[in-house]
Formats: structure tokens, sequence, C-alpha cells
């Protein structure tokens, strides 16, 4: 079958473009901005991409179409599809139809996360030795000699088995396929969120807060669209979410038919965090997964399985050294325990043991752009990562802090998305850079609400208050601690100005940002830097 895409060199349907030449059919596509990694990823795989969303690439007209999401009626191309009358469907629908409905799916939900918890459980089962297929909105990092993990990783996505073997000859186990559950909408005849299509057995909620202010109204109704998929997980499935977070327990109080695991970090300490959705640990009370940090910084913690009537039947004959191990990793920040913690569990409910999938994890070297170390100049450390939301912001410079003690953090923030650029979530922008050190703004021409003026309100606030907690010894009292500055060019120059030896620089975007990364990798590395 002739499959073309419209918006191919997105991350998702570039990723089930690789998925479809894996089921045998040909496919090209077309997109307005081709460029790699992803264009490259799918000209090798005999995928032809097409510049621009021009009539003539569906001529002759291919068997069917998989409309993107940022497709809309009006444009040409969409035009043409429907008075041609040619066959099309959706990105989800597409994967459902071709991919899910033999498998036994595990979907990772929630508004921050999604992208590394489905690369953790992912990394966990083909570490296990179970062939998992998954689609992920990332890159994964391989950092291993082991064949198999280099070849299945090299790629965002990968068809894995269809069934599995299992002891008994005569059957076989439907096979698994792990993926990324986003609540985005599916195409423009199409407003459900993608995760509907996915009919999953296992479900990770690991958070839900506003996000996607261009679609929905509020958060209730992001809840409705969680709710429409609990819905369908069966009485035998699992939920896996964190424990007394309220936005998900709402959710749940809507109606919930599937047994729920919690998890939670038992350091008090370390967790605590203003930007948590109403975790109170104390009051936790039906905890079924924990991690307890041994470093606060989350780069070591233990997990343990408590034995609980809501747990699985194989707990009840496994002994309590069987039900805890250790992680021992690269990665920091409390968020990551989090999301290492419901991926433990994951891959323990579809039969990985708790040491094996630590042992995973040990060896996990994360995802491209998650606070991916991409470069150091003169002791001068630069990161770059995908956070485009307060919460995301705060917790990763939490996890920079922990982890770079002694370090001076800056960070530089582009309000990229489009809750971001409608100004949603202005109020709480100041306070979740409040940790670093200083902090850049980027305020692109066009915006529709004056960063400048929240940013410069924030300040003069914390200077009436004459306190200021979060300024350090490793803040120049000099530079005002967040400002904002209206070009990339301008960033580059304060940078090259006022950064020294022992600093680091956490560069957060959900794009591209002008390419600001190795621009400025280049210009520290100038003489007159």
């Amino acid at each position: 079958m002739h499959i073309h895409i419209l918006g191919i060199c997105g991350t998702f349907m570039g990723s089930l473009a690789l998925l479809a030449r894996g089921l045998g059919h040909t496919v090209t596509g077309s997109d307005a901005n081709v460029y790699p990694p992803m264009s490259t990823q799918l000209e090798c795989a005999g995928v032809v991409i097409k510049e621009g969303y021009l009539v003539q690439h569906l001529q002759p007209a291919p068997d069917l179409v998989v409309v993107g999401n940022a497709m809309k009626r009006g444009m040409d191309v969409i035009e043409y599809m429907l008075d041609k009358g040619l066959r099309y469907t959706s990105g989800p629908q597409f994967l459902s139809e071709q991919v899910l409905q033999s498998r036994h799916v595990i979907a990772v939900a929630g508004t921050h996360g999604k992208t590394t918890t489905t690369t953790m459980l992912a990394w966990i089962l083909h570490y296990a030795g179970i062939d998992a297929g998954f689609l992920i909105g990332g890159v994964p990092l391989v950092n291993t000699t082991d064949e198999h993990l280099q070849q299945v990783f090299a790629h965002s996505s990968y068809l894995g088995a269809e069934s599995l073997e299992t002891a008994d000859t005569q059957s076989a186990l439907d096979g698994y396929f792990v993926i990324e559950a986003d609540e985005y909408d599916c195409a423009f005849f199409d407003k459900r969120s993608k995760f509907v299509h996915y009919r999953p057995r296992t479900v990770i909620l690991n958070n839900l807060e506003f996000d996607h202010a261009d679609i929905f109204a509020d958060l209730n109704a992001i809840q409705t669209q969680f709710h429409h998929m609990l819905r369908m997980i069966p009485s035998t499935g699992r939920i896996i979410m964190p424990a007394q977070t309220a936005s998900l327990e709402e959710t749940l109080a809507k109606g919930v038919w599937t047994p729920v695991w919690r998890t939670a970090i038992t350091d008090q300490q370390a967790s605590a965090n203003q930007y948590k959705q109403g975790q109170n640990l104390e009051e936790a009370e039906n905890i079924d997964w924990q991690a307890e940090l041994i470093n606060e910084d989350g780069s070591q913690f233990k997990v343990s399985f408590a034995q609980n009537g809501n747990n699985s039947n194989r707990s009840a004959t496994s002994s309590s050294a069987e039900l805890s191990a250790s992680v021992d990793w690269s990665m920091s920040g409390i968020h990551n325990v989090n999301n290492a913690l419901v991926a433990i569990a994951a891959a323990y409910n579809v039969g990985v043991d708790i040491a094996t999938a630590c042992a995973a994890l040990s060896a996990f070297a994360g995802i491209k752009r998650r606070m991916e170390l991409i470069g150091e100049v003169n002791d001068i450390l630069v990161f770059d990562d995908f956070a485009h939301h307060p919460t995301a912001i705060n917790t990763t410079l939490d996890g920079a802090k922990k982890k770079l003690i002694g370090r001076r953090v800056w960070a530089i923030i582009e309000p990229r998305s489009n809750t971001m650029k409608m100004g949603i979530h202005q109020d709480s922008l100041a306070q979740s850079a409040v940790l670093a050190d200083h902090t850049l703004w980027y305020e692109p021409a066009g915006l529709e609400w004056g960063l400048r003026e929240v940013i410069e309100q924030a300040n003069l606030n914390t200077a009436a208050n004459n306190v200021d907690e979060s300024i350090s010894e490793n803040t120049d009292s000099r530079q005002p601690k967040q400002q904002v500055l209206s070009s990339v060019e301008a960033i580059i120059e304060y940078i090259c100005t006022h950064a020294r030896a022992n600093d680091a620089i956490v560069i957060m975007s959900n794009g591209g940002f002008e390419g600001i990364h190795q621009r400025l990798l280049t210009a520290l590395q100038s003489p007159s830097a």
C-alpha cells in the first residue's frame, strides 16, 4: 500500500512513517520544514520526502493519506484531498488499526515526562529480553556496547514482535507496544486526544496540569479526555500514577474500573516542591511503590514494592529481597526519579523483576534535549533541555542545581509553546526559574503579552520585599537575577560577556531557538569571549 503522510517531519508522524515502512508499505510524505535529524532518518529508511504541501504530491493518488494535526481546512492540498474523495485518516487512527490492535499497549500519559518515561520503559523491556515495540517523541541517547540495544534505539520508533513465545508452545502472548500517549488532538477532522485511539491495557499517568491552551479551555477539559482513555482500560489492566496528585485523583473520581498502583518518593525534604500537584506524602496511605533517595540529586535511589492488597498475584510469593533494588545512573532530578519509578512499576506489571529493571536504568543514558550536555568550553558547561512549562522549568533547574553543586547555573528560556505564547502561565514564570543563579528570557517579536513587564515586575517585588532566599553566593548582585532580551544575538553577547569558568548554562526550549545552541558554543570558543 502506498501511504502519503502530510506533516511527515514531525516527531510523531516521522516515527509513524518508520513503523509503516517496517510493515512493508511504500511511504512518501510532505512537510513545510524538511531538515535533519528526522529527514535523514526517513530518507535512510527509503521514505521519499517532498518540500511543501503541494497538490501535485497527491498525484498519482496514494492508497491512503495520513493527515497530521498541523493541516487545516483551506489548505490547497486538504481541499484537493477532500474534493477528489481520497481515502484519508489521522496518524493515531492509522497506528491503532495497523499496529496496536493485536498488542498489549502500555501508554505513558501526562503533562510532563512522557518522552523520558516512555523511553525508560522501552529500554527496561528490551534490556530484559522482551522485544517490545515503541513510539517515542524524542531521540534516545545510547551509550552501550550491546548491539541489540544500539540497533533498536537508533530511531524513535520500533515495530517489535506482534506476539511473544511462552513456555506453553501451544499459545503465545500478545506483543507489547510502549507509546507516548499525547493529549493533543489528532487532526482537523478528529479533535479527540491522540491517546483515545490507543486502547491501552496498562497506563502510566505521570501528572496532569493545564497546558495546550490553544485547544483546551481549562484543566477540566483535559481531565475529560484523560477519563475517556481510562474508560477503555480493562479491569484486568493496570493504572500507575503518583500518590496524592489532586488533578489525577479528580480524574479517577469520575469513575475507574481498573486496579491502581500509586507511587511516591519517601525523602520528604527532597520531594517537597511547591510545583507538586497537591502531594502530601505524610497523608499518603496506600502507596504501592516507593523510591528512597540515596543521593539528594536523584542520581542514586532505592526502589521498593509494598505487598498491599492492590498488588499483582505474583507479589504474594515474592520475598522482600525480590521486591527492592537500587538505581545508580547518570540522570538527576526528582522528576526523573518519579519517571523511573512508574516505568519500573509498569515493567514489573508485565513480568520484569525489580532488580532487572533497576539494572536496566543504571545503564540508561537518557534522551536528547533532556539536560543533554552538548558542549564544554573553558570549563563552561552548556546543556540543552526541552522544558517549556513552568513546572518543567522548575524541576529541571532543581535537578541541575543539585547535580552541579558549586557551579553557577544560568537559565536561557524561550517561551515558545502555544500556551506560553498566549501568556497563560505568565504569573508563574519568574518563580519557575528562581532556582537559577541568573535567568535570561527570550522575548521574540510578536509575543501576545508583555514578558519584559512580567519579569521586571517580579524583580521589583523581590526588591520591595528585600528578601530573596533564592539568591546564592553564585549570583552576581551587580546583574539582575532575571532579565529579558529580545534577540538571540543579545543573549549570546550577554553570556559571552558575563559567563566565567565553572558556570553551567541550561538552554530551555521546545524548538530550535534560532540555532542558539551551536551559535553560543562557537561564540564561547572565540578568543574575545
